[in-house]
């Protein structure tokens, strides 16, 4: 007799993608996801019984404390695995496929217990990679969510004046606090969730994950990187632009240029069978020939020396990678694409725009213009 392909996940699908992915149920609190020869059983709290067998796209939807309740007239305190047990027994189960980042408390007790547990590494479900259509609708829409986000703050820097080295706006000088407050205001008001939006400026912006903080200065460069999850489809859209309040040096003008260049040159690249590292190669070469290097100075990475992008989906950075890693691109992936410059001297630039690839070339999901000075 065959034994059973059985894949298990023990996790909160709030947090845990994969999860949500496969039953399309949203709990904060960690449940049982057993598929065994594609079909799905979860295992329920009574808290959230009722709620998995109206929502959770699966075949069945049993009672936790039922098998708990078996358990117990097996062993005294039953442990979650011990309730795991019962339920392979069931279904004829004695070995099991779990994530890469699955328990190991919970695969050293089923082992103990003589069922194999071997990880598989990400992507789980390889599905996850190429989007449905219904996917890149849902992630257009969290991108126009965050467009609006953007041209909200955008619109604030409009009415603000240059007094001096800063910008004030009503009256006080203007934070990257109270630009990010615009932001994440706007994309909450679209039932979007802002997750560590980027608002650095000048020489923050040198450090591609630094936040921002403290007052906006005249004449440097500001990156905007905004990256929410909407709240009903749980897809996130990620973009980025730069631009300046006042005049912009020609050191900063000629960065955005080579950025630019490189960007539209990488877009111009993506395509079903595109290898992601000769796009990123291509992408550091177009600002290295534009005068742009790359290496250590006074102690810092300088240049570009982060990857051109990532797929984005139900998790911000997914498979596959427009860098060194080895990923070849297929139709149906949803990637970014955002090189940037970073310099001590002059400040940073990153331009990123969500793009669908397509058999002979990509759609772009970005609308929102590209300028430096505002």
């Amino acid at each position: 007799m065959t034994e059973p392909e059985a894949l298990l996940i023990i996790a909160a699908s709030e947090v845990d993608s994969n999860l949500y992915y496969a039953t399309r149920f949203l709990a904060p609190d960690p449940f049982v996801f057993l598929q065994v020869d594609g079909r799905k059983v979860l295992l329920m709290s009574d808290l959230e019984i009722d709620r998995a067998r109206s929502e959770a796209k699966v075949d069945e939807v049993r009672s936790l404390s039922a098998y708990e309740s078996k358990a117990r007239q097996r062993w005294p305190n039953p442990h979650l695995t011990d309730t795991l047990w019962l339920l392979f027994d069931e279904e004829g189960v004695s070995a099991v496929t779990v994530p890469a980042n699955f328990p190991l408390e919970y695969a050293d007790r089923l082992r103990e217990k003589g069922v194999r547990a071997t990880a598989k590494p990400d992507p789980l479900f390889p599905e996850r990679v190429v989007k449905s259509p219904e996917e890149i609708a849902a992630i257009e829409a969290t991108q126009r969510h965050t467009e609006a986000a953007l041209e909200a703050a955008l619109n604030v820097l409009r009415e603000g004046e240059i007094r001096g080295a800063h910008v004030y706006w009503r009256g006080e000088v203007l934070t990257a606090e109270a630009l990010k407050k615009v932001i994440n205001v706007s994309l909450m008001e679209n039932d979007c969730i802002a997750q560590h939006t980027i608002v650095a400026c000048g020489i923050q912006g040198v450090d591609p994950h630094n936040q921002g903080s403290g007052p906006i200065r005249a004449n440097e460069s500001i990156v905007f990187d905004i990256f929410p999850r909407s709240s009903r489809s749980r897809y996130f859209a990620d973009m980025t632009r730069t631009v300046v309040k006042g005049r912009a040096s020609d050191s900063l003008k000629r960065m955005y240029d080579a950025v630019l260049a490189a960007q539209l040159r990488g877009i111009g690249l993506i395509r079903h069978g595109a290898s992601g590292p000769a796009i990123h190669a291509e992408v550091s070469r177009t600002m290295e020939r534009l005068g742009f290097e790359t290496g250590v100075a006074d102690g810092r990475h300088q240049g570009f020396f982060h990857g051109t992008g990532h797929g984005v989906g139900l998790d911000i950075h997914e498979p596959p990678r427009i860098s060194k890693a080895n990923h070849t691109l297929r139709t149906g992936q949803v990637v970014t694409v955002e090189p940037g410059l970073y310099y001590l001297r002059w400040g940073a630039v990153r331009i990123e725009d969500l793009v669908v690839v397509g058999p002979s070339g990509c759609e772009n999901l970005t609308r929102a213009p590209k300028f430096l000075e505002l």
